[in-house]
């Protein structure tokens, strides 16, 4: 997979879109483990834009768990704001955003 480099006016469109979502995945008092990655994947390959929490019980700040996901789970990191972050990946086989 080419990682894709967002433009500023692609990530202010994924933030608008993101504004009205829920989260999807949660990182719990166990960090980035493997079911967080793997949720986070099909997430992903489903919707393409996914919003992660970090619960009030991780041990780690909420800006390094959700960058470690979005490493982890080959995802482009949007924004965090708070506890939530924007995680995007580009489906290749049924690409349901269209990016400006």
């Amino acid at each position: 997979m080419e990682d894709c480099v967002l433009t500023g006016k692609q990530k202010r469109f994924l933030r608008a879109m993101g504004s009205e979502i829920d989260p999807v995945v949660q990182i719990g008092k166990a960090g980035v483990v493997d079911s967080v990655v793997e949720s986070a994947k099909q997430a992903l390959a489903a919707r393409e834009l996914i919003k992660v929490r970090v619960l009030q019980n991780c041990s780690e700040e909420p800006k390094d768990a959700i960058a470690q996901l979005s490493k982890a789970a080959r995802a482009e990191l949007v924004q965090v704001i708070g506890r939530n972050g924007l995680l995007y990946q580009k489906n290749h086989e049924k690409p349901k955003i269209e990016l400006p």
